[in-house]
């Protein structure tokens, strides 16, 4: 039989979009199941505020009565004024390793785009840059991130098929986590601590980081904004991710710097939790949260989410002071090695902190672009 491609236009459609990925992964070894809860927040227009100032379109596959795949179309319409480009994304395409279903998702994708005067489709990419983005194309096999995808080999080939080209590249670092400072570091810390300058603020609890979740976020808007693909955050948007992450957040693994009370760096990691979301398997009820706190406190992972510093007081120490603290409290925790997540491939000064530490290249993530 042909497939059918269908809009989602009602609430049992986006049921079935957002437990597509369930029937599809279900083979498949380190794939993690997401907080249904949370995806249904995601999706759905009136909790998720990034639909305010974006054109959407959610597609489903069918084959057979079956459901057989999705996809998601996005012009975000904020970042079209900032750029000038008339560019739309593709993003949370799950398909068969038919190669037809990835293709008629992908091309009703691609005509809904140049039916709203796009020149241009990337993905896979979200709403913003807090959203996965980047199919895996190199490191299949290794522990995913909740921030990322975690696709088939089969989809970039897919992807590659149909016309698409690069549009660019992330690597990701594995980085072991040790007592040994590089030289070169010890001897920042030193004259650091010489001068006073810098004040390096730690946590015990998640009341004591609420107070820095809108200056840190700030901080992300102004360092990220010439990142490829940026969107900045509105204060809204902010507390939503806020909510969405700070319950998950292990106080010791958040870092940050102050010069005369303000916030001038920060760096964010958390303990990989994919055990607890696998047993948990998309319900925080009646035991998934135990099994997700248990795998947080057990991890031997950590993985990176978020980091920046004021360009202002970029050279002076500080990526030193945030790297050294959170590595400490990575080795007393007993966490063996870190995820860098995300590092654009040209970023050639972070990686070179990475480096540093020893880190290595194991996972590289692609995002796709063609011309409509």
């Amino acid at each position: 039989m042909s497939i059918e491609i269908v809009e989602v236009t009602s609430r049992r459609e986006l049921k079935e979009f957002i437990h597509v990925p369930e029937k599809l992964h279900r083979e498949h070894k380190g794939w993690a199941m997401p907080l249904y809860s949370e995806e249904w927040k995601f999706f759905s227009h009136g909790k998720n505020k990034n639909f305010d100032h974006s054109d959407t379109v959610m597609f489903l596959a069918r084959k057979d009565g079956k459901v057989v795949g999705r996809c998601m179309g996005i012009i975000n319409r904020r970042f079209l004024e900032i750029s000038g480009e008339k560019t739309a994304r593709f993003g949370y395409l799950e398909s068969t390793e038919d190669m037809e279903v990835t293709k008629a998702l992908v091309t009703h994708v691609e005509k809904w785009a140049k039916s709203r005067n796009m020149n241009k489709i990337v993905g896979p990419m979200g709403f913003t840059d807090q959203d996965p983005e980047g199919f895996l194309i190199e490191g299949f096999g290794n522990e995913p991130t909740l921030a990322t995808y975690y696709n088939y080999e089969f989809i970039p080939e897919h992807i590659e098929k149909l016309g698409y080209g690069k549009e660019v590249d992330y690597v990701v670092y594995k980085i072991p986590v040790t007592s040994e400072y590089p030289p070169i570091y010890k001897k920042v810390l030193e004259r650091l601590s010489r001068k006073n300058e810098f004040k390096l603020v730690e946590f015990s609890s998640t009341s004591q980081i609420k107070p820095y979740i809108v200056p840190v976020l700030s901080l992300v808007n102004d360092v990220f904004s010439h990142l490829y693909g940026y969107v900045p955050l509105a204060e809204e948007e902010m507390e939503d991710l806020a909510k969405q992450y700070l319950p998950a957040l292990n106080p010791k693994f958040l870092k940050i710097v102050e010069k005369d009370s303000k916030l001038v760096g920060f760096i964010l990691g958390i303990p990989n939790m994919d055990e607890g979301f696998r047993k948990a398997r998309g319900r925080l009820l009646p035991f998934g949260f135990y099994h997700i706190l248990s795998a947080s406190k057990k991890s031997r992972q950590l993985d990176l989410l978020l980091g920046g510093i004021d360009r202002e007081y970029r050279d002076r120490g500080v990526d030193v002071l945030l790297g050294s603290s959170l590595m400490k409290s990575a080795h007393d925790s007993g966490i063996k090695f870190i995820d860098s997540h995300l590092e654009l491939e040209s970023n050639m000064l972070v990686q070179a902190e990475m480096k540093r530490f020893g880190g290595q290249i194991y996972k590289k993530y692609r995002i796709f672009q063609k011309k409509l």
